[in-house]
């Protein structure tokens, strides 16, 4: 069977690095992302995957190397803000305020109105099943529902590119689990770009098209693995072959950024 041909590229970086002070976090990074790809960077602690997440976020500038997007997305930090969404590790939020106004507050700060903002909030609400909590407040929530509601917060905007800095990992095993295939039915939906960060091989593979593998002192990429399974995938995948054989590809690639960081 021919291969499919590859995406279009949306963001790529080029040559990239990052320095704090005397410490280098990456060095030479060389990263192409596709509209509409899924790929997950996995790496040892420390090798700068949260770091080039915010490089492509424009929460940070590189210290060197360029990024590139393609036509049609905003140029400039500002502008990218309308296209590209964070999620974070911690939920981050307002804790004051209820989960309708917490989904909302990204286009209450771009000075839109809760009249104009309500269908769109309400939207978000329902793809990630929380249309029935949005009167409560986080700390009425478990902790699978408040990531919840920071996803919905990050698809109100109705990205383009969804960025995940490690967002289930402090979550118990079964609602990891849940999430994972929630947010691979919202990709089928949506079709964003995902760009996702996460210390599991496990959960990589599930996810992924692509797995970019990194190692530290200095961050950069030490290979990638493609996952060549159709979605949906569903429960059974986790039982089949192929997934064994990736999780051992990458486990053996992590395993390798690892001795070479000299732990």
């Amino acid at each position: 069977m021919p291969l499919s041909p590859p995406p279009e590229p949306l963001v790529q970086l080029r040559g990239v690095g990052k320095s704090f002070g005397g410490t280098t976090a990456l060095a030479g990074l060389d990263l192409t992302v596709g509209q509409g790809e899924f790929v997950s960077l996995v790496g040892p602690s420390g090798c700068g995957k949260s770091t080039a997440l915010r490089l492509v976020a424009g929460l940070s500038q590189p210290t060197r190397g360029d990024i590139h997007w393609a036509p049609g997305v905003a140029e400039g930090r500002a502008g990218r803000g309308r296209d590209v969404a964070f999620v974070f590790q911690e939920p981050t939020l307002l804790p004051w305020s209820r989960v309708w106004a917490n989904v909302y507050l990204p286009l209450r700060l771009r000075g839109e109105s809760r009249a104009a903002a309500r269908d769109r909030v309400d939207e978000a609400l329902a793809l990630v099943g929380l249309a029935d909590f949005h009167d409560a407040y986080p700390r009425e929530l478990s902790g699978g529902m408040k990531m919840r509601v920071a996803i919905a917060r990050a698809l109100v905007t109705r990205p383009r590119v969804l960025l995940m800095d490690e967002p289930f990992a402090a979550l118990d095993e079964i609602t990891r689990t849940r999430l994972n295939d929630d947010l691979l039915r919202l990709w089928g939906e949506q079709r964003w770009t995902v760009l996702f960060v996460t210390h599991s091989v496990y959960e990589s593979v599930f996810l992924s098209q692509r797995i970019v593998v990194m190692a530290a002192r200095p961050g950069r990429i030490i290979d990638e693995a493609h996952v060549a399974a159709p979605y949906p995938r569903e429960e059974a995948f986790r039982r089949t072959t192929g997934y064994a054989a990736a999780c051992e590809r990458v486990s053996n690639s992590l395993r390798r950024a690892v001795e070479e960081a000299g732990g």
